[in-house]
């Protein structure tokens, strides 16, 4: 079998596995974004134009369920960001069972976001729950504060993905090299000045690409959200999203709000990169 004939065997199928679970449905939902289909009756599609996305960019409570989730992101990427980012500093050195203890802290990542989200709500259980045991606070309802339930939402991501962050900053901090800080340590320079002019602008390009990863994720986040709260201040995007499409069955509507999201995390990500790209010329 020639080069040409084994790689069409393996490229060909991928492509049309791409094609009919992936681009297919990309465009299938785009066309009923633009009509007032229901797929709960048996009336057909009638296009409507852009009425949709009219009718969403002018509706308060979806900017309040964008503001929500703006608020979850910046919340969850900074604290993953600073403990995935700490904890990778304190690894980032010869300790003992090193090894076994990095796989331990990865182990939150690789669980189920449902198995998650039921450990953290037993965690933040009123009558026994751990941590209002260990902070003190009586019988104070995390879940159902309206102002502390997108916090205690957030401190479950945070636990969950900081170690995502922390596996790629160990990546990044293994690569600086050991002479600049040796060549540090001979002119005498601070921790603090070792920490702002070699260690973060080095890994700094590694950190922006798991801050757009981790941003792009929680902005999308429904799991996590719909177990642990039910709270009208925990109304993330996606959350709304379900909601119009599997409850009230505005299948054309929801499509059209499913590509503003679409649209949103695009636009993000790429003021990311570009950024990236800045941050790699330097």
């Amino acid at each position: 079998m020639s080069d040409l004939a084994i790689r069409n065997l393996f490229i060909i199928p991928t492509i049309v596995f791409l094609i009919v679970f992936n681009i297919f449905p990309l465009l299938y939902s785009l066309g009923y974004s633009f009509t007032d289909f229901r797929a709960s009756t048996n009336a057909p599609a009638n296009f409507v134009g852009l009425d949709n996305y009219r009718t969403l960019l002018s509706d308060p409570f979806i900017w309040r369920n964008f503001t929500i989730t703006a608020k979850y992101v910046i919340v969850s990427v900074t604290g993953q960001v600073i403990v995935g980012f700490g904890v990778a500093m304190l690894l980032n050195r010869e300790i003992p069972f090193k090894g076994l203890l990095t796989t331990l802290l990865l182990l939150p990542m690789m669980l189920s976001m449902a198995v998650v989200g039921l450990f953290w709500k037993m965690l933040y259980d009123p009558n026994f729950g751990v941590i209002n045991y260990a902070l003190g606070l009586g019988k104070f309802e995390w879940l159902a504060d309206p102002d502390m339930a997108l916090y205690a939402i957030a401190i479950a991501d945070i636990w969950m993905w900081s170690p995502f962050v922390m596996l790629l900053s160990l990546a990044g901090l293994s690569a600086v090299p050991k002479h600049l800080y040796e060549a540090a340590a001979i002119d005498r320079a601070s921790g603090l000045y070792t920490f702002f002019r070699i260690t973060l602008p080095l890994v700094a390009p590694i950190l922006m690409i798991a801050i757009i990863f981790r941003t792009m994720e929680a902005f999308k986040t429904f799991d996590l959200a719909y177990i642990l709260a039910s709270q009208p201040t925990t109304e993330v995007i996606s959350i709304r999203l379900y909601k119009m499409a599997f409850q009230e069955w505005q299948t054309g509507m929801s499509c059209a709000l499913a590509y503003i999201v679409l649209i949103m995390v695009l636009a993000i990500t790429n003021i990311y990169i570009k950024y990236l790209n800045k941050v790699k010329e330097r």
